[in-house]
């Protein structure tokens, strides 16, 4: 099909290059020049992921991306999406929907069917938008990975869209990773690569400039920009757990989330990590759970392999410590699973078939079913001493949980949610639902942060957006991509 849109796709010299944060950038930057711009990832592995309005799964960071862009999020944004459920094998999720589970060596073999779903979806953005910004997924330079790819090069060959490299200075090596990468692609690949860019830059730009002259000379290709190191910034993670922004000095109030090992929609708690009265600590494995106000058990993709491991852990010795001494502890999807009397998988749904008995502080029962629940959902929240109030957020999970008839969450689609008799103990499927400012009060004060304020978390996501845009903007000769916007003359 005759191409009608631009197209850039940013690739990365490694994971975690900045990638993600580069296509929101430029996401933004054209958006402001009311330039009609969709975001697209053709391959994510993620656990962190989002709903659309119609029901489909996709990466979480393709819906911020695509609030960049000011529009809603689709899943032809993100149309393959792997879950991770064990170290070698993922869920594969094509076009919001859950399709089976694969190990690698399958999956690799199946990409090859993929790329015309792949391919669907980004010609269907074709004839929306003036512009797709494309994010490539690992680095294009894994030649193991190379045959039948759908995630970088080969993506980028079969669209035939130009491509620039990122790398990240922060980790060291950034002159070998980008000459490295280079080096590595075909010919016609390289022909492909218009320019490169580094990220997260300290210090003074004329140290690094005989490297960028070295880099321009060796490879022929120009830097684009330098972006600088933006401390504070608040941007979704794709994947990775963000602990930079864990300062906790001053703040009174302390949660704690046990890192299990198929952690996932982690970014639950991001609206906390940004409150001004909430130390936030993750507890990862072969740690003791620090004292704390409230502990939080966070959603997993394997819900009963990370009971197991919650418990390797010592973890629920010590949670029920936490509680005799008056602790509130609150569950999120898997973790709302676990704080439950017994979660079944009789078909094996997230691993071997069987019921695992759960922690038994909430007085209800999970079962696994084959279908995943995926909604948005808006409702009311109501807790012990606390007023009624709105929230919202959404619904990820193949579990099927009894209700409770006093149930502190009312969803149009019905009640949600248990607590303990004793008030000490709240499980939710909802996911975000520390992003309603009400919610979010609501919730710390009955976990015991007297006079707990809310925050505006969408407001907050915006600052990011725009604070990384301005930053592309000000550090990246964008008349390189786009001659015909003249970004130079609107500055």
């Amino acid at each position: 099909m005759q191409s009608t849109a631009q197209a850039l796709m940013v690739q990365g010299t490694t994971s975690d290059a900045g990638k993600t944060v580069l296509v929101a950038a430029l996401c933004r930057v054209l958006a402001r020049r009311n330039i009609k711009v969709a975001p697209f990832k053709p391959q994510n592995m993620a656990l962190n992921s989002a709903v659309t309005a119609d029901g489909g799964e996709i990466g979480r960071a393709q819906a911020v991306q695509a609030y960049a862009c000011n529009i809603e999020p689709t899943t032809d944004m993100n149309p393959v999406l792997l879950k991770p459920n064990s170290d070698t094998g993922a869920q594969v999720i094509v076009h919001g929907k859950a399709l089976q589970d694969m190990d690698a060596v399958a999956y690799h073999q199946y990409k090859l069917r993929l790329i015309t779903d792949v391919m669907a979806s980004f010609e269907r953005l074709q004839q929306q938008y003036q512009t797709i910004i494309i994010e490539g997924a690992g680095s294009p330079a894994e030649i193991n990975l190379r045959e039948h790819d759908i995630a970088n090069m080969g993506f980028a060959e079969r669209a035939d869209i130009p491509v620039i490299i990122v790398a990240d200075i922060d980790r060291g090596g950034v002159f070998a990773h980008l000459y490295g990468t280079l080096e590595l692609l075909s010919p016609s690949e390289q022909q492909r690569v218009v320019g490169f860019v580094i990220n997260r830059f300290r210090g003074d730009i004329k140290l690094l400039e005989p490297g960028l002259d070295w880099l321009e000379q060796k490879t022929g290709k120009p830097v684009i920009g330098v972006i600088p190191y933006i401390h504070g910034l608040m941007l979704e993670a794709e994947d990775a757990i963000n602990v930079e922004q864990q300062k906790g000095e001053g703040k009174r109030f302390k949660v704690v989330v046990p890192v299990l090992s198929r952690i996932s929609n982690h970014t639950d708690f991001d609206p906390l990590r940004m409150h001004p009265d909430v130390d936030l600590i993750f507890v990862g494995k072969g740690q003791p759970l620090p004292s704390a106000d409230l502990i939080i058990l966070p959603g997993s993709k394997s819900v009963r392999r990370d009971l197991e491991f919650l418990r390797q852990q010592g973890w629920e010795q010590q949670i029920a410590r936490h509680l005799r001494f008056g602790g509130k502890v609150m569950g999120i999807c898997g973790g709302y699973q676990m704080l439950g009397n017994n979660i079944a998988d009789q078909l094996g749904i997230e691993g071997q078939a069987g019921t695992s008995q759960g922690l038994g502080y909430l007085d209800v029962d999970t079962e696994l079913k084959p279908s995943k629940q995926l909604r948005q959902v808006k409702g009311t929240l109501l807790l012990p001493n606390q007023s009624s109030c709105e929230l919202t957020g959404y619904e990820i999970h193949a579990g099927a949980t009894t209700a409770c008839s006093s149930a502190p969450i009312k969803l149009a689609s019905g009640p949600d949610g248990a607590i303990s008799s004793d008030n000490l103990v709240f499980g939710s499927y909802v996911h975000g639902i520390f992003e309603s400012s009400a919610s979010c009060q609501a919730i710390l004060q009955w976990a015991g942060l007297s006079n707990a304020q809310g925050i505006d978390f969408s407001a907050l996501r915006e600052l990011g957006i725009n604070q990384i845009a301005d930053a592309v903007e000000a550090s990246l000769d964008l008349n390189k991509l786009w001659p015909e916007l003249d970004f130079k003359e609107q500055q």
